[in-house]
């Protein structure tokens, strides 16, 4: 790479948790424990949710595309991470960096859609349910699930490629383990403003926006509860959404500190330790919430274990 000469560049280095040195080799081992977890969980619950008659309700089938998204999602991003551990020159060719980022916005997006969806099932549940069946009837879940996937899509589509349109030349070192959009896009030559204002729209209208309809959601719903007489009921109300509100805690919360943090507020090792957080560990917690909080999730994980053995 020649910046004198403004030579294009040809691949971008991922410095990633360089700083670390010999401790590389422990953090692979505990991402790549957290990665088969992650698969092995996010599987088992859509094993469940596809067998189980009794889990074809609409939470389940949002749940069952929540698991999808997060195998890809990790897939995406951790096989990369878990090979430039053990390397000591993590370079990405720029065609392989688009599409990560392009997975990574698509699948980032969908699912922040897809929890608002899930917010708005559990409102309709306990706010609405004298016209619970006709509100969340098969075609209404379909049709939320696939807009969830069409927002991913248009954001991953306009977003990547708007940034990979733009010239790159001189330093290549991305202070990141993935290509997310804004390290990237300071890498580029010349103006970069408009593409900052654009992660800045697109992080305000797919994360704020999403985070802020599931907030009025559960306002609703808290407003529901206290209205109950007794205290056995306000707890049985409670816990059908408890556990989808403890991801949307986790999920938005470390996402919010990545991506809305003023500029200069943390330094880059600790906006990858959020990314670690919400990128990798989060969907390996999900399983976890989903099944061990929930009494229909544990009885046919029951069934189906003493059926087989």
């Amino acid at each position: 790479m020649d910046d004198a000469n403004g030579t294009a560049v040809t691949e971008f280095i991922l410095l990633g948790f360089s700083y670390l040195g010999a401790y590389q080799s422990a953090l692979f081992w505990g991402v790549l424990f957290v990665y088969l977890v992650t698969l092995l969980g996010n599987s088992l619950i859509i094993t469940l949710t596809l067998l189980d008659p009794a889990l074809s309700t609409p939470m389940y089938f949002f749940l069952r595309h929540l698991s999808v998204i997060e195998i890809l999602y990790t897939m995406t991003i951790v096989p990369r991470m878990l090979t430039d551990l053990l390397s000591s020159h993590s370079a990405i060719s720029p065609a392989s960096c688009f599409t990560q980022m392009y997975f990574f916005a698509l699948l980032g997006t969908a699912e922040c859609c897809l929890l608002t969806a899930m917010a708005y099932d559990c409102y309709a549940a306990i706010c609405q349910p004298l016209h619970y069946a006709m509100l969340m009837k098969r075609q209404a879940c379909v049709g939320m699930v696939g807009a969830s996937y069409l927002m991913g899509l248009i954001t991953g589509t306009t977003h990547s490629i708007f940034i990979f349109t733009l010239p790159f030349h001189g330093t290549n070192i991305v202070h990141h383990f993935l290509c997310d959009n804004l390290p990237v896009l300071r890498l580029a030559s010349g103006d970069t403003f408009w593409g900052e204002v654009g992660n800045l729209g697109v992080t305000l209208l797919f994360i704020m926006t999403p985070f802020a309809l599931i907030l009025f959601s559960y306002i609703c719903i808290l407003i529901t509860i206290l209205g109950v007489a007794s205290a056995q009921g306000r707890q049985k109300v409670f816990s059908t959404c408890s556990s989808h509100l403890l991801v949307v805690t986790l999920f938005f919360g470390t996402a919010t500190l990545a991506y809305m943090k003023p500029g200069n507020s943390t330094t880059q090792d600790t906006d990858q330790i959020l990314s670690l957080f919400y990128t990798v560990v989060t969907p390996m917690l999900n399983p976890f919430i989903y099944t061990l909080r929930n009494k229909e999730v544990m009885g046919a994980l029951r069934h189906k274990v003493t059926k087989h053995l």
